[in-house]
């Protein structure tokens, strides 16, 4: 089994990814999906977790290397966790960043310690738009920091994302796809075959299909 299909296992058996295209969820931004992700469940489960960040460890080596980085960042506050185990798992120090800096206190938009030039890898748990990803990307840059890569464990694998990334000058790695996890789903049975090329459309077209569905 491939990783990626492995990573799609996990998340759907420790349902951390919901899939219904026969009931569309309803995300904050008013779009409707047929998938609802939440990551934050696999903090929950220590064998599951583990093997997550010996894949994002192995991701990191081999596809980004670990010397083209200094130092881990998290995206706060969704990336922290992932962030903290892998800089453990790999041995590098670890920052977080913001979007935005605080209102309060040192108003600090970077938390720990940052050097001009040094070279970070962004940690994510999930990208949709890849908005909140790139923001902090630019928390870094506008510390002096590099960050030019971003490791997330779940790309919904949505246009503006494809988009967004390279545009701002950071190559997106992910665990896994919602295009892979749709095809497990059907094999593992937690959706219907014929449910299938509903949930790939939306993720051809989120807005149309959020249209047309969300009625």
């Amino acid at each position: 089994m491939d990783s990626e299909t492995r990573v799609a296992k996990i998340l759907l058996e420790i349902k951390a990814v919901t899939l219904r295209p026969s009931q569309p969820f309803k995300w904050v931004s008013g779009i409707y999906a047929p998938i609802y992700c939440d990551n934050r469940i696999i903090m929950s489960h220590v064998k599951e977790r583990r093997e997550v960040i010996d894949l994002m460890a192995s991701k990191a080596e081999k596809e980004i290397g670990l010397s083209n980085f200094a130092k881990v960042c998290g995206v706060a506050t969704s990336g922290i966790p992932y962030a903290a185990w892998l800089s453990e798992k790999i041995s590098k120090p670890m920052i977080y960043a913001r979007s935005k800096e605080k209102d309060h206190g040192k108003g600090n938009i970077i938390e720990g310690e940052l050097e001009e030039g040094e070279r970070v890898v962004m940690v994510e748990d999930l990208i949709s738009t890849g908005q909140s990803s790139l923001a902090c990307v630019e928390s870094v840059r506008q510390k002096g920091g590099k960050c030019t890569d971003c490791l997330a464990i779940f790309n919904y694998e949505m246009g503006k994302a494809k988009n967004a990334f390279p545009q701002a000058g950071c190559k997106l790695f992910a665990l896994t796809r919602f295009s892979v996890l749709a095809k497990v789903a059907v094999g593992q049975g937690f959706i219907k075959k014929e449910e299938l090329q509903s949930a790939l459309d939306w993720s051809a077209n989120p807005q149309g299909w959020s249209d047309r569905y969300g009625k």
